[in-house]
């Protein structure tokens, strides 16, 4: 029994090392709520496996970014979790991380340009932006024919490789009704080179909205606006407030958004976005955390797609989770049942 008992400590001890890891996590910014979110998730998530975590926040700064991560390296982390600000400023640095032997996830967003990429953890992006297109589609009534309505269409940052996916996925979506003309873009603003919003930039999104309302719609009026993110939604409606739409005489046009932020699921409530997407940031912390579980162990890491995310150098293993659309007739069922939001965090 002794012998067991040396045997069974002596079995236990790796697992015990292992638990102990650190994990470097490196988030984008706390100016949104989502990512405050996803570190906090990721932390609660991995101090329950037992690992020690080193989370950080480069506030949308490329350079503080790649200062932290480079510091974080010296730390000597099993596990490397980045949701890059600029996903193809990094290559140096995670080959320094990939000669130390850490392994790197990218977290939401691909990191560009790099072999020392291991694995991706995030959601079906192009999914997303075939929500949002399709709840345009559904609230217009186009699959019946009705048109021709006018159309804005806004994107994400050009440096985050996500929003070529989310506006992908929303083309997919309305391009034929472009093409029938069942849909016009007054703006004549297609295409990722003139929709983008660097940072995603709420403040650079209203600025946008309003010169285009200046220009092509003082005698016509807006019936939908594309819109990939909550925090420029709220910009877009703002702009749009200031023009006289949310009144009985002129409503607000459909407007989309993503990431349920809370002031846009009051705004929401309030008539005036017209839904978001909803993507769990506790269940991305939990396919994170079995990774890291499955790559310290030496097993198969769980992914579902091998096929979609090419980097530029190598297609990266990824995990995809699936986004949900949220409107004022599910929002409670989605964001409160399931214990994401407390109802009074919203009414």
């Amino acid at each position: 029994m002794a012998a067991l008992a040396l045997a069974t400590v002596a079995l236990a001890q790796p697992a015990a090392a292992q638990s102990n890891a650190l994990i470097a996590i490196s988030m984008p910014t706390k100016s949104s709520a989502r990512w405050i979110a996803d570190g906090n998730n990721m932390v609660k998530v991995f101090k329950e496996k037992g690992y020690r975590t080193d989370l950080q926040y480069a506030e949308d700064d490329i350079p503080n970014q790649l200062a932290q991560i480079e510091n974080m390296i010296t730390k000597g982390p099993k596990v490397l979790v980045i949701a890059a600000i600029d996903g193809t400023t990094l290559s140096d640095a995670l080959q320094k991380a990939a000669d130390k032997g850490i392994k790197v996830i990218a977290y939401d967003r691909l990191i560009r340009n790099s072999k020392n990429v291991d694995y991706y953890a995030t959601f079906d992006n192009f999914q997303v932006g075939v929500l949002q297109a399709g709840y345009i589609e559904k609230a217009l009534n186009l699959k019946a024919g009705k048109g021709p309505y006018n159309i804005e269409l806004f994107g994400g940052s050009p440096d985050d490789n996500n929003a070529f996916f989310f506006y992908n996925g929303a083309m997919s979506v309305l391009k034929p009704y472009l093409d029938s003309g069942k849909l016009v873009v007054r703006s004549k603003q297609l295409g990722m080179d003139k929709v983008s919003t660097l940072r995603w930039d709420g403040a650079v999104a209203q600025a946008r909205m309003d010169n285009l309302l200046s220009a092509y719609y003082s005698q016509a009026r807006v019936d939908a606006v594309l819109s990939p993110y909550d925090g420029l939604s709220i910009g877009i409606i703002s702009s749009l407030k200031g023009v006289g739409y949310g009144t009985p005489k002129q409503p607000m046009p459909v407007v989309t958004g993503q990431d349920a932020e809370i002031p846009s699921v009051k705004s929401i409530l309030n008539k005036e976005q017209t839904a978001t997407v909803f993507k769990d940031t506790r269940e991305l912390a939990k396919v994170t955390a079995n990774m890291v579980d499955a790559l310290l162990a030496g097993k198969p890491v769980p992914v579902n797609d091998t096929q979609t995310y090419n980097n530029g150098v190598k297609v990266v293993p990824s995990y995809l989770l699936k986004p949900v659309s949220v409107d004022a007739s599910n929002w409670k069922e989605v964001l409160v049942t399931s214990g994401y939001y407390a109802e009074n965090q919203i009414k």
